[in-house]
């Protein structure tokens, strides 16, 4: 499987979590979108040795949140929160980075609705889903700083 090279973008932000843990990176955060990238691995691969559905849902989910929250540097930085996520899968890839590219569809102050897709190195569609999403400004679960 490929492995990250030195001419593999840096993310944009330190991701953390189930994201991190994933090996996803932000590649380009705008206003208009966000795009993730993802260099597929074994433990990627389901039991059919492709890419798991789950990573690219989880791929969709991510790069949905963080296409509605940009926010321009000295701002609070918002977060989101998933209320729905509709997936559809249509192709398959073993290996390689794949890219998720979302885009913000509407909404409000507080909600907002965005659409996004996987594609192979080939700009092959992968899997393509939307979601609604709430904006959080604040995180009640972070932890106190120390």
């Amino acid at each position: 499987m490929s492995q990250t090279t030195p001419d593999t973008a840096e993310s944009l932000e330190e991701l953390v979590g189930f994201n991190a843990t994933l090996g996803f990176r932000l590649v380009e955060w705008t206003p208009e979108q966000a795009v993730m990238e993802l260099d597929i691995q074994e433990h990627h691969l389901n039991r059919s040795g492709v890419l798991h559905g789950g990573v690219m849902a989880t791929l969709i989910d991510a790069v949905c949140g963080y296409c509605g929250v940009w926010r321009p540097q000295g701002e609070p930085p918002a977060k989101a929160l998933t209320l729905t996520l509709t997936t559809n899968f249509m192709g398959q890839s073993r290996e390689g980075t794949v890219r998720a590219r979302a885009v913000r569809k509407g909404g409000g102050r507080k909600i907002f609705f965005a659409w996004g897709e996987v594609t192979d190195a080939e700009g092959n569609v992968l899997a393509m889903g939307e979601g609604s999403y709430r904006i959080r400004s604040s995180d009640p679960y972070s932890k106190p700083a120390e």
